[in-house]
């Protein structure tokens, strides 16, 4: 029981920071891992299809949280995020799309090593 108040608690602050911020709320991205990795050949110029990124501006998208990654790409294609390519990727994809790419990047596993001469 103890963990289901905290899981509430949690989306409860989710939410609310989602309010405060102005983003859309948004449920659980319930995609599918296999679709969203045949989908990301979309993403893989600039994110790479292990989400690591492969030119500068563009986000590494790897292990990011998938519910962060469907607001962003919800908002890309609304237009209330705006980018050159984003604003020309994102209306094509479906809220299907969208969970599955979320589900998808959100499953790559990354590690982080320690920072050289610590």
């Amino acid at each position: 029981m103890r963990h289901v108040r905290r899981a509430g608690r949690i989306g409860a602050i989710a939410l609310g920071c989602a309010a405060v911020l102005g983003l859309p709320a948004i449920a659980h991205a319930g995609g599918n891992v296999q679709a969203g990795r045949a989908k990301a050949s979309l993403c893989e110029v600039c994110h790479g299809l292990d989400g690591i990124s492969k030119v500068p501006p563009a986000p590494n998208l790897a292990g990011q949280n998938a519910d962060y990654l469907v607001t962003q790409l919800l908002a890309f294609k609304t237009g209330e995020r705006k980018n050159d390519v984003m604003s020309l990727v994102a209306p094509t994809l479906s809220q299907k799309d969208i969970e599955n790419l979320a589900a998808y990047y959100a499953a790559i596993e990354i590690t982080v090593g320690k920072i050289p001469g610590e």
